[in-house]
């Protein structure tokens, strides 16, 4: 009986813990989400004079009223001012403070929930100004999964000191795990971890005590400034493109392990100039968020 009662408080808690994050939401769309169980929303869309939507485990249902509806007639509709508004209290009632963010196309809280911005880009000498009539938003919720990155830790890094890359498409678990890789080599290694956190989501909840964060810093500069002045023995970052490899190729030939992740559906589709330099490559099942699908050497080969 006492475990049940755990249990309960526990999901009691974190959906309490889930709803703050979400403060900046308006009232309706708050009061929806106490109908549903927020441990599987991975995504919330809203569209102005569209029907909000909701990433339910991996699919994505609209949200009426009394939680997850099944046709769009019953769903909830946000307009434009809803939407200026989420972005104006997401920043803290200060669109000022947050706008080098903004001019990137996305917005993080201070609970980690990242929102991606679509409207009109504004330009000026050919470089991005700002956003305004803002139009959509696809606001992530950040899960800390604990136990998500475990078997990849003990199949293939465990006693082992290799740089791993996680492959993906967006939104099947890539942060998640790498979140949790970064508690595990905490708890289990004395080892000092840098988090290059470009976007904010990474480090949304406590990656253990060994770790440092470098927020909303390029990846560049993030491992130049990182490897310079913190000394890290680990690096962990996310969503690499071609213009980061450089660094990270600098970082693992000064004896720095790295552990990033990247939007790419298979080895097939990686690009040339991520090859040979990852130890690991671990590719992410499509349709079951966190589970792996395969995983390859150095060399390409199927391990």
């Amino acid at each position: 009986m006492d475990n049940v009662f755990s249990i309960r408080f526990y999901f009691r808690n974190l959906q309490h813990i889930l709803y703050q994050m979400l403060e900046f939401l308006p009232y309706y769309i708050k009061e929806s989400l106490r109908c549903v169980n927020m441990e599987k929303v991975y995504e919330i869309r809203l569209r102005a004079d569209k029907p909000c939507t909701v990433n339910y485990e991996g699919v994505y249902k609209y949200l009426g009223n009394y939680g997850i509806c099944k046709n769009k007639e019953q769903a909830i509709f946000c307009t434009h001012d809803e939407i200026a508004e989420c972005i104006y209290r997401a920043g803290k009632c200060s669109v000022y403070s947050v706008e080098e963010q903004i001019k990137k196309g996305f917005l993080t809280t201070e609970h980690g929930e990242r929102i991606g911005i679509a409207g009109e880009y504004v330009f000026e000498q050919e470089k991005p100004l700002t956003i305004r009539n803002f139009s959509s938003l696809c606001i992530r919720v950040p899960h800390e999964v604990v136990g998500s990155g475990q078997a990849i830790y003990e199949k293939y890094m465990l006693g082992k000191e290799i740089s791993l890359l996680l492959m993906s498409p967006p939104g099947i678990g890539k942060t998640t795990i790498l979140r949790d890789l970064g508690r595990i080599l905490s708890e289990r290694t004395s080892k000092n971890i840098l988090i290059c956190d470009e976007r904010g989501e990474i480090a949304a909840n406590d990656c253990g005590e060994s770790c440092d964060v470098l927020r909303f810093a390029n990846k560049r500069t993030a491992f130049e400034v990182g490897i310079r002045t913190l000394r890290p023995d680990i690096i962990i970052t996310d969503e690499l493109y071609l213009d980061d490899i450089f660094a990270v190729k600098r970082a693992i030939s000064a004896g720095i392990q790295v552990l990033a992740s990247s939007h790419c559906a298979n080895m097939e589709h990686l690009p040339t100039d991520f090859l040979n330099v990852f130890d690991c490559y671990v590719i992410l099942h499509h349709n079951k968020i966190g589970e792996i699908a395969a995983v390859y050497d150095k060399k390409g080969n199927t391990i």
